[in-house]
């Protein structure tokens, strides 16, 4: 892709400059603070942190997570080409995360789990359901979720900053994977507490100066509809066969709720599909549930998914709205239509949307809050980034390495975890170019259609397997086996033929193509519980001795569970046992070799990576542990009924706002 020209750098005043090296020295302080008071010698430590984390710092963290600079450049862009539909994913979330701490964390937490797979191991026994899942998150985290995030943050530098784009983003991907190795989740959760405060306040002084810059919201409703190109001519318009529609905003901007048959969102996906892949994301995905677990207590969980809800409310107004606005205020830029013209404006000739926000913060915002909104689109991009290495690394040591090796030890599989954040960063980077030649004005709307896509049938599997007992691992496996074919059969002619755009449609036939694919995710959701439901039917059921405390209506139960696994478990231990006795022989001849001493270098190493400790005595003690106790998810009553009715006030509110934009 070819950097478009830039008349000037618009960050490289003293007071921006100075905004936003004081944002890196607080993140750094925030970081070094957690990593000092944390323990993160052990895989709990590391990977959950050591399950003591507060509400406070849970709901932060859930949005903080979810947030990153796509939102703001893909939100933004959706909202300037086509209106406020695009904010029904937001909203939608309010009511799936209550699901998540009301319903389904209650059952990871009396399974014991510590990842999404680690659950499916355990409830349906076997390995090819978990190995399954595995690769096909890490797949998805790798091309999807920080490319998106990647390429948005490399508009907006692009847009603000004139830097090169491969300096920029190695650069953020470095600094994130440094201390996203060195402080584990709990360095991550705290960070993303600090950050999402910096996101939000930013934010908001954005959304301000915009209102303010055409007169407020009355304002925005009135002069939307005539945001039109006019650097475009008749002859373009015959050139190009551009009908109306591809420069005109929507007759229906400002409505949530579109024609199920002509509306670009239409309402039985907006309410249905969207709730399908809600699920996926917020109630099975490693990057959120992984910090649902971390709490200290269900009632935590609870409190932070209430908090999380309530941010989810702002993006709306802080990042939909102002896209708006930017296409009023630049609508030659952010809604040109003629191929040439968008390249020279954004780099790409289907549209330049993508740049609303961006083109708002270096035009809009006065010197000193320039750099604050860059400070916001790092915090973005990096608390996001950092999400996805923590949780793809957790995924790859617990469900892929420990497969490997099962007889590797605390301090290998800590180590391993760390490593595996430096491949990922590696092929983060070896994959910019990809994510450059992908790029389009649909950039929101294309990943929401792939995960679509893959998602549909990993919900199905997930809410099936924790509310219906009769469900076993035949059923559930192929219902995952059938329901990635159904999806492939869609995406790959998709990615054939291309999405297409207004000025050149797509040559995807109608039969393959022709259903949105929200609707496409109704479909495939449907009849991937429906296979599952029918192979489990037809086949032997599991006994409930194999499922207590893994089911919902078992969760309270207190029997002894025999686990499906359990002979797998056994394996590891005595694999762990003999790699303890030959660790111990060597540690005893290395000693009496050197009498006992370290290298200071590797101690310095080691400290900084909470390595230091007595990992060797740490391993041991973890081989010989008894069993854990059985985890308690019973809540006091008073804070019980606390979270409860601050979560009927918030449905109320988000049913509010449904019905007044609908």
């Amino acid at each position: 892709m070819e950097e478009p020209p830039s008349e000037e750098v618009s960050i490289n005043n003293p007071a921006d400059i100075a905004v936003i090296v004081g944002y890196f020295l607080m993140v750094i302080a925030v970081g070094v603070w957690s990593m000092l008071r944390t323990n993160r010698g052990t895989v709990g430590g590391y990977f959950l942190a050591g399950r003591s984390m507060a509400w406070w710092s849970v709901g932060p963290s859930l949005f903080a997570s979810n947030i990153g600079s796509g939102h703001f450049v893909g939100l933004a862009g959706t909202g300037a080409a086509g209106g406020i539909a695009v904010g029904g994913f937001e909203w939608n979330a309010l009511f799936i995360v209550l699901l998540l701490g009301w319903l389904f964390v209650p059952v990871y937490l009396t399974a014991g789990v510590i990842t999404m797979p680690q659950y499916l191991k355990k409830r349906f026994g076997g390995t090819r359901i978990s190995l399954y899942l595995s690769v096909i998150s890490l797949f998805l985290y790798i091309f999807t979720k920080i490319s998106v995030d990647m390429f948005s943050g490399a508009v907006f530098i692009q847009q603000a900053l004139g830097w090169n784009i491969y300096v920029a983003v190695i650069a953020l991907l470095l600094i994130t994977a440094l201390y996203t190795v060195t402080g584990g989740l709990a360095a991550l959760m705290y960070t993303d507490t600090f950050q999402t405060f910096v996101i939000i306040a930013g934010a908001f002084v954005l959304t301000g100066f915009s209102f303010a810059e055409i007169g407020g919201y009355s304002a925005l409703i009135a002069k939307y509809s005539s945001a039109v190109p006019s650097n475009f001519s008749s002859l373009d318009a015959q050139r190009y066969n551009i009908s109306p529609q591809c420069y005109t905003p929507r007759q229906d901007a400002f409505s949530m709720l579109r024609d199920p048959t002509t509306g670009d969102l239409p309402w039985p996906g907006v309410l249905f599909g969207m709730t399908i892949g809600g699920i996926w994301y917020w109630c099975s995905d490693q990057v959120i549930v992984q910090r649902c677990l971390a709490a200290r207590s269900l009632t935590h969980v609870k409190a932070g998914c209430i908090v999380c809800g309530y941010l989810k409310l702002l993006p709306m107004f802080l990042m939909v709205f102002p896209g708006m606005i930017s296409r009023i205020l630049y609508p030659d830029e952010v809604g040109c239509v003629v191929p040439e013209i968008c390249k020279k404006v954004c780099g790409t000739e289907v549209g330049c949307s993508n740049i609303a926000y961006p083109k708002l913060v270096v035009t809009v915002m006065p010197n000193g809050l320039r750099g604050l909104m860059l400070a916001v689109m790092l915090a973005a991009l990096m608390s996001s980034l950092a999400s996805i290495f923590n949780s793809s690394s957790t995924l790859f040591t617990m469900d892929i390495w420990t497969r490997i090796r099962p007889q590797a030890t605390e301090r290998e599989l800590i180590v391993v975890g760390r490593v595996w954040v430096l491949c990922i960063v590696a092929i983060s980077i070896c994959w910019i170019p990809v994510v450059q030649a992908a790029q389009s004005g649909q950039l929101f709307d294309y990943i929401q259609s792939v995960s679509c896509y893959l998602s549909p049938p990993i919900a199905s599997v997930f809410l099936l397997a924790v509310f219906v007992k009769r469900v076993n691992e035949t059923g559930a496996f192929w219902g995952l086996v059938g329901g990635l074919a159904m999806g492939l059969c869609r995406m790959l002619p998709e990615f054939w033929f291309g999405t297409g755009s207004c000025i050149f449609p797509s040559q995807c036939p109608f039969l393959v193509c022709g259903v949105h694919y929200l609707h496409f995710a109704i479909i495939l959701f449907c009849c991937t519980s429906v296979l599952v439901l029918l192979v489990s039917f037809c086949t032997e059921p599991i006994e409930d001795k194999h499922l207590h405390r893994l089911v919902f209506s078992l969760r309270h139960s207190k029997e002894e569970r025999k686990d499906l696994d359990w002979e797998q478990e056994e394996r590891a231990r005595g694999a762990q046992k003999k790699a303890k006795d030959r660790r111990v022989e060597k540690a005893n001849a290395v000693t009496e070799a050197d009498g006992g001493k370290k290298s200071g270098i590797c101690g310095l190493i080691g400290g900084f990576c909470g390595l230091s400790a007595d990992l060797q005595a740490q391993d041991d003690q973890a081989a010989e542990a008894p069993e854990p106790p059985m985890p308690d998810i019973s809540e006091e009553p008073v804070w019980k009924y606390t979270v409860d009715s601050n979560a009927l006030v918030m449905m109320a509110v988000a049913v509010f706002l449904w019905g007044y934009f609908a």
